[in-house]
């Protein structure tokens, strides 16, 4: 879902540099505030994890690239705050070191897989960890998961099309179907990697318990 240099007009990518920073802004702040430092190593395994999965990408037409998100999981684990710094770290170290997606797009390329990805995320899980029937919390997570890269996509598909890069309807049908294959893989993964955790009485900031950190 990276978007590279080049395809995105300077009024796009310089407005969602803005945006982005701002969220960053206001993470960073939230994040200071209900951060638990016993789970600090947690956030560390858990970013080295995105990072191994978003260096997995998949050839998409549109001049952009799809691969699993982990924006989902980091939510649920840590709130939408450390998410979203999360998310940032793992697009600035792809893009400075790895050149997988643009300088010029890193605002976007964070505003899409970090920001809406971890806001909608908490948002969707909000029913999801109130609910007491196992199997229909298995798979409201999962689709929770999936929505969330299949929406996350459509934004891109947005920017581009704004951009003049590419037709809105050829973008939109390329980035969410393609999306709505490899959001499968981040349903099946997230909600294995929760259940596990779950099982095994790891806290987490969105569990049923409770939200720390995560307003």
């Amino acid at each position: 879902m990276h978007i590279p240099d080049g395809f995105l007009d300077s009024k796009t990518w310089l407005s969602l540099s803005v945006i982005s920073a701002s969220g960053i802004s206001l993470a960073i702040k939230k994040s200071k505030i209900g951060l638990d430092e016993s789970k600090v190593p947690m956030i560390g395994i858990t970013a080295a994890f995105l990072f191994a999965a978003q260096m997995v990408n998949f050839p998409i037409g549109g001049a952009t690239s799809g691969h699993l998100n982990g924006a989902f999981l980091a939510t649920v684990l840590f709130g939408p705050w450390i998410s979203i710094l999360l998310m940032t770290t793992v697009n600035f170290i792809q893009a400075i070191f790895f050149q997988d997606g643009g300088i010029t797009a890193l605002g976007a390329n964070i505003f899409n897989m970090g920001i809406v990805t971890s806001l909608l995320a908490f948002v969707l899980y909000q029913p999801i960890r109130r609910m007491k029937d196992g199997y229909l919390k298995l798979t409201s997570t999962f689709l929770a998961a999936w929505a969330v890269v299949v929406i996350s996509s459509v934004f891109v598909a947005l920017e581009l099309a704004v951009s003049g890069t590419v037709p809105l309807a050829p973008a939109i049908k390329s980035m969410a179907g393609w999306h709505s294959i490899i959001g499968i893989g981040e349903g099946i993964v997230s909600t294995i990697l929760l259940h596990y955790l779950a099982e095994r009485k790891v806290p987490s900031a969105l569990s049923s318990e409770g939200q720390e950190g995560a307003a």
